[in-house]
């Protein structure tokens, strides 16, 4: 039975079957060598057309992983790369609890209100729960996204292709679903979420809804199709995060293709080619991504065409969008956000940081926007 809470909803490392995982940083290419890097466009002058303060600001140590920040409810789980791990109060800042693992961490941080869980650089999974541990589990390989929790569960991607479903209290694994493996992939967040009673998760180049009582697979949509003469040439993992409105996810293949799913019939809307390394988001009329050049581009949510791009804010080495009021934001490589219009993808407004990389995608909870850098800084705005 499906749990009632489920529905609401560059360096290589060997691992076995000889898959290779490349770090990928920022907007830089992962090749090294070749043409010198191009200059980050410089920033210009900004008006504040809509409004955004600082409304706290707070420590949580080094990122120095793939860093995803888990909302659930009023509540945001940040983690650092020697294994901090804590639990806002994204209205104001304070600890709801923290826990210092004292472990290097790999990936993180999944959270439901109540349980958070990330997984060690020694291939663990762990659960917390009111600043305590609550298990730990070993995994059959290194991950890089961070778990999913829902429904009384936790779901771990592995780099080896697998999926795990352990029992958020006791951590008992529940079931393994393991997919044939590519030689490469990416040592990058991926893609999971609850859509309904089916667990989507990203494979390769594909969305696979799976049964999260069982692992079965329902179905299996591709974004992107391998191609090229080379492993490299035909790396098309996704790539986290993902834009979801109802029953459709949109996913952006690495350096490949942006495209939308119907995740409750498990068919391909439409897919285009793009060439950016960081998820997506969007509203219902559009979806939103960065490119590797710093190209910011909204594609039309019913058939993936293109509604404008801006070029402001070129090889600025971007997260991933987030869709905030009227605005969408973005971080770059200097600690600034940067919000740009819904609509032509105008600058409204920037906010400062501390001065280093934005480390994560800005996630938005309730009407507080926060951001967390490099050097540790966690950062809630509000803006209009």
């Amino acid at each position: 039975m499906i749990p009632s809470s489920f529905r609401p909803l560059a360096q290589a490392v060997r691992i076995p079957a000889a898959i290779a995982l490349f770090a990928v940083l920022g907007g830089c290419s992962f090749f090294g060598g070749g043409p010198t890097k191009p200059q980050p466009a410089e920033l210009q002058p900004v008006t504040a057309l809509v409004s955004a303060r600082q409304v706290w600001t707070t420590r949580v140590g080094q990122v120095n992983f793939p860093l995803e920040t888990g909302v659930s409810g009023s509540t945001v789980a940040v983690a650092s790369g020697d294994g901090a791990v804590a639990l806002l109060d994204a209205q104001t800042g304070r600890d709801v609890w923290r826990l210092a693992l004292n472990t290097p961490l790999a990936a993180g941080a999944g959270n439901d209100g109540k349980v958070v869980a990330v997984v060690t650089k020694a291939n663990e999974v762990v659960a917390l729960q009111d600043g305590r541990e609550l298990w730990r589990q070993k995994l059959g390989a290194q991950a890089f996204t961070a778990p999913f929790v829902a429904g009384s569960r936790v779901f771990v991607l592995a780099a080896d292709r697998s999926v795990n479903a352990f029992d958020g209290q006791t951590g008992r694994k529940l079931w393994a679903q393991q997919r044939p493996n590519e030689p490469l992939i990416l040592r990058q967040s991926g893609v999971m979420l609850a859509v309904g009673d089916t667990l989507v998760v990203g494979l390769a180049g594909r969305l696979a809804g799976l049964n999260p009582a069982n692992g079965s697979i329902r179905w299996e949509s591709p974004i992107a199709t391998p191609r090229g003469i080379n492993d490299v040439e035909r790396l098309v993992d996704l790539v986290g995060r993902v834009s979801r409105q109802g029953d459709v996810v949109c996913a952006r293949a690495f350096q490949a293709s942006v495209g939308c799913v119907n995740a409750a019939r498990g068919n391909l809307l439409w897919t285009k080619a793009a060439n950016g390394m960081q998820g997506v988001d969007g509203d219902d009329r559009f979806v939103f991504g960065t490119e590797a050049d710093g190209n910011v581009i909204a594609w039309r949510r019913a058939d993936g065409e293109r509604a404008w791009t801006t070029e402001r804010l070129r090889y600025r080495s971007l997260t991933a969008p987030v869709v905030v009021g009227r605005s969408i934001a973005v971080g770059d490589f200097a600690g600034y956000i940067h919000l740009l219009s819904r609509e032509d993808g105008s600058l409204l407004n920037r906010l400062p940081t501390d001065g280093s990389a934005i480390a994560a995608t800005p996630v938005l909870v309730g009407n507080t926007l926060v951001a967390v850098t490099h050097n540790g800084g966690v950062y809630g705005f509000q803006p209009q």
